[in-house]
């Protein structure tokens, strides 16, 4: 029982990281308006813990990881996974950060999950890959803050040049 609930908790790690960044914004309140909160919230959970999380498995559990993306491990799996958790602690950083700093993980982050999607999608196109991690779930969260994560930091620069 206590197994099955901590695969499920693993297994859906991103979504629930998604979810709780904006739970957090809204209940943790704080002079900073919503779209400044949610910002932090989301770079600090949802991408910083996540790609942690994610440069962990994929540098010293590579079959594992690959297994769920559809992919054969190599030994580019360590590369990604050190990309991954680079990305993971500036991401965590951020969160105690100024709106400059946030700018700078919020640009490399949209570049780097357009890449991440590209790949993905060609993936299941032309390989026919549906995996859970590559073509599921996981792409549609990697989209959603590739396009969130910009409109939210405008949204707080506007307000902050106003």
């Amino acid at each position: 029982m206590i197994g099955s609930a901590i695969k499920l908790v693993l297994t859906n790690l991103p979504a629930i990281l998604f979810v709780v960044a904006f739970v957090l914004a809204y209940a943790v309140k704080s002079p900073e308006p919503l779209p400044a909160r949610l910002l932090s919230w989301l770079l600090l959970l949802s991408v910083g813990v996540e790609n942690v999380w994610f440069g962990f498995f994929h540098m010293f559990f590579p079959e594992m990881a690959s297994s769920t993306i559809g992919w054969k491990a190599s030994p580019f799996e360590f590369e990604i996974g050190a990309a991954d958790f680079s990305l993971g602690v500036i991401a965590i950083v951020s969160f105690w950060r100024s709106l400059e700093f946030k700018a700078a993980v919020v640009l490399y982050v949209t570049l780097f999950y357009a890449g991440v999607a590209s790949i993905h999608v060609y993936e299941a196109v032309v390989a026919g890959n549906f995996a859970p991690n590559n073509f599921g779930l996981l792409l549609l969260l990697t989209v959603v803050k590739m396009v969130l994560l910009p409109v939210l930091y405008l949204m707080v620069r506007r307000r902050r040049a106003g």
